[in-house]
């Protein structure tokens, strides 16, 4: 399915389309309609209707019932969706746009959803006056409007679908169709069965990707990996029939006087290796690629966004099966760069791919260093499936990250790095062992193993969106169920803010 999208700056009720999308909000004294429509009495119709504009209600309103319809309509329903509160200030405009975003996007997964569409040309009257209002409604409405049937066979071929925003903001509309095809790529990648992304084919969609957009690229299959010592991503990759990758993106700038290096987990599957998952925890487990996903799909976007910022994007790729060749509980293996690690548990081979690739990324010269992954379970018991963990080599840049992610649209929460559960990961025949004795605090340990291997000097932030990264319950907003494209819009930016100079490590941190 094809989804276009348009602007117009004509007036909503003179559009053709198969529906028109307004807002509602939840004004303290009932619903408040965004713009004046005062000559189609939507007002009596949503009243009478119960609609309240709480947050992605939807009220359908056939245009044939409405008292007072001028001749020149052309759309057949009005689809009035709630935006919650009204805006308040600056403080509160993140939650707003985010308001907007899912207001589009639950009324776009609406109108779109089935095969074919149910609606193939819609128009979206929400508020976009400003340019960060016209992105969010055009982002949102695009992520809405997603659907991954690469595998269906008994529900046909879906139709296009056509977005028409209206807004006169054309340069934050491209910038929302950018993350929308980054994010889009993200899912699609996602939703692949892994038995059709083993490493290499993503590592040739990596390729592809940068051929397409001006990256520079390089990848290491097993032989290379093994003659520069990269291994940890070796030894995750030993036991299954599809050898490991290790893929470095790059984009310049030549304005540029900084460096971001962004590294990914990607375990195209995981089986949890010797250390076997139960059966249903590894339903999801195609999932387990979505850091380096986002990595490939953040670094696809910076390129066509163009920021004053040089950007490296490592790709550590393995799938982490129970064969005969396979890690076992109490190997050691040597991280590139010579550090050991006692593998205690092979179901705590994220981190083990993520220490080559932070290790690695000292040759490029980084003045900040960020990695994403589905690392631990225990993220989602701790934050839960919509908000991401943010730990950092300080509190303030902690807390620099998870503002940057609000400011983008996604939910992420600093969390500490305590010395005391450091010695958790103390061996008794190695440098340090991949998983601590004590349960507890395992999205904080395993942050700490992490640190062991960011080079000295650099600042350094670690993302767990193992909650986040996949959608298992019923789609909301403008997310589906399966991948969800999470931490895209953070590394975007993250890059953004340091070529502004707001954020750690930017040209005006003073180093």
């Amino acid at each position: 399915m094809t989804v276009t999208l348009l602007t117009s700056q004509s007036a909503p009720t003179t559009t053709d389309a198969d529906a028109l999308v307004t807002g509602v909000f939840q004004g303290q004294n009932g619903p408040v309609l965004t713009w004046n429509t005062d000559e189609l009495d939507l007002m009596a119709a949503l009243t009478a209707l119960g609609a309240t504009g709480k947050a992605e209600e939807i009220t359908k309103i056939p245009t044939s019932g409405l008292a007072g319809r001028p001749g020149g309509l052309a759309v057949p329903v009005i689809v009035a969706v709630g935006l919650g509160p009204e805006p308040g200030g600056p403080a509160e405009r993140p939650a707003y746009l985010e308001r907007l975003r899912r207001a589009a996007g639950a009324a776009a997964r609406d109108l779109t959803a089935g095969t074919p569409a149910k609606a193939k040309r819609v128009a979206i009257a929400l508020p976009a006056g400003e340019p960060d209002e016209a992105e969010a409604v055009a982002l949102g409405g695009l992520l809405g409007s997603y659907a991954f049937r690469r595998y269906r066979t008994s529900s046909g071929t879906p139709g296009d679908v056509e977005l028409i925003v209206h807004t006169a903001h054309d340069d934050a509309v491209r910038r929302a169709r950018i993350l929308a095809d980054a994010m889009t790529l993200v899912r699609d990648l996602v939703n692949t069965s892994p038995a059709d992304m083993v490493p290499a084919d993503l590592a040739a969609v990596a390729e592809q990707a940068a051929a397409a957009h001006g990256l520079g690229v390089q990848v290491l299959d097993e032989n290379e990996l093994a003659k520069e010592g990269f291994g940890g991503i070796l030894a995750v990759g030993m036991g299954s029939a599809h050898p490991p990758r290790l893929v470095r993106l790059d984009y310049t700038h030549p304005d540029a006087d900084r460096t971001v290096v962004f590294a990914g987990k990607g375990i195209t599957f995981d089986s949890g290796g010797l250390s076997l998952k139960p059966p249903k925890a590894m339903e999801t487990m195609k999932a387990d690629m979505s850091g380096a996903a986002a990595v490939l799909a953040a670094v696809q976007a910076i390129a066509e966004l163009g920021p004053a910022v040089n950007v490296v994007g490592y790709l550590s790729l393995a799938e982490n099966m129970p064969g005969g060749g396979a890690q076992r509980p109490s190997d050691v293996i040597t991280i590139y760069g010579g550090k050991t690690v006692e593998v205690l548990n092979t179901d705590a081979e994220g981190r083990l791919v993520l220490a080559d690739a932070l290790a690695r990324s000292e040759a490029d010269g980084p003045s900040l260093l960020v990695d994403v992954a589905t690392l631990t379970g225990a993220q989602t018991v701790a934050l839960g499936n919509r908000t991401a963990g943010v730990m950092a080599s300080d509190d303030s840049l902690a807390a620099e990250i998870a503002d940057a992610a609000r400011r983008a649209g996604e939910a992420m929460w600093p969390m500490p790095l305590p010395e005391d559960l450091r010695k958790g990961l103390d061996s008794t025949v190695a440098d340090l062992a991949n998983v601590s004795g004590d349960r507890s605090g395992g999205m904080l340990v395993a942050g700490l193993f992490l640190r062991e291997f960011v080079p000295a000097g650099v600042r350094w932030a670690h993302l767990d969106i193992a909650g986040p990264a996949y959608n298992d319950g019923a789609p909301y907003g403008y997310v589906a169920k399966g991948g969800t494209g999470a931490a895209v819009r953070t590394l975007v930016q993250i890059a953004a803010d340091v070529a502004e100079g707001k954020l750690a490590g930017g040209p005006d941190d003073g180093k």
